[in-house]
């Protein structure tokens, strides 16, 4: 009887996958028509970090990651770096609260400043041991062997990778609404530190592969994320620099300027 091959992880899970695309997108597009004054490209944004998203985990691409190292290496790129950038800078959190009716969004607000567990999960370095850290447990343990033999493995690592790496780069940028504010230095720190944690993961991929990975594969894709990284967290840099920048702006202004009594 001849074998026929069954595509990881499946077609439900491909097809839910677009549901709730497609879902955050008509959610965010009827809070973007309630706000007149709402920039049409923060929606062009996060339409793009959700399509981005949605082929990472449902189409041609996916399924080529099951067995292909070099494209399960752009599925991280696209997912857990790419994918929460495009919708962290598209502010989805603000437009939310601006879209509900004024004593909901304060009380919502109060609750997320006052939760403790939300204070705890909002840490520079929460973000960053959730994000990086995770990436070590799937890449030097025997997690990624198992999770493509494993649907429930293989959703919530998937779905632990774009949560991670949402909140990482909405910690680390701050346009969205958060809990708490930290400063530009630490945020930097924080920044550098899981920077050299990621490069420091892919030279021991490329040192040493994941269980069934051929050598050639493993350095080929450990390449691939050091140096597609470095695109994404230029982008980063770029971007806190010039917050950082625009926030020594308004301080010179306000000092040199100060309102008349």
């Amino acid at each position: 009887m001849e074998h026929v091959h069954t595509p990881f992880p499946g077609a439900g899970f491909e097809i839910t996958v677009i549901v709730i695309g497609v879902t955050a997108l008509t959610v965010y597009y009827l809070a973007y028509e309630k706000q007149s004054n709402w920039p049409l490209y923060r929606f062009g944004l996060f339409t793009a970090g959700v399509l981005t998203a949605v082929i990472s985990l449902a189409g041609p691409l996916a399924n080529e990651a099951h067995s292909n190292f070099i494209i399960h290496m752009v599925i991280h790129l696209l997912l857990g770096m790419l994918s929460p950038l495009l919708i962290v800078v598209s502010k989805p959190l603000t437009l939310m609260l601006r879209s509900l009716p004024v004593k909901k969004a304060r009380r919502l607000s109060v609750w997320v400043r006052r939760s403790r567990y939300v204070r705890l999960l909002h840490l520079p370095v929460t973000g960053a041991c959730l994000n990086i850290g995770g990436l070590f447990l799937l890449y030097m343990t025997d997690l990624f062997h198992q999770m493509h033999s494993s649907l429930v493995l293989f959703i919530l690592i998937h779905l632990h990778v774009f949560l991670a790496g949402y909140l990482f780069t909405h910690i680390i940028l701050e346009v969205d609404f958060t809990a708490r504010r930290y400063s530009f230095y630490h945020r930097a720190t924080v920044l550098i530190l899981a920077l050299a944690g990621h490069k420091i993961l892919s030279k021991m991929i490329y040192a040493d592969p994941p269980e069934g990975i051929s050598r050639t594969a493993g350095e080929n894709g450990a390449m691939l994320m050091y140096y597609g990284g470095d695109v994404i967290d230029v982008i980063l840099i770029i971007l806190i620099c010039y917050q950082w920048y625009r926030a020594r702006q308004r301080t010179y202004t306000i000092q040199n300027n100060p309102s008349p009594v």
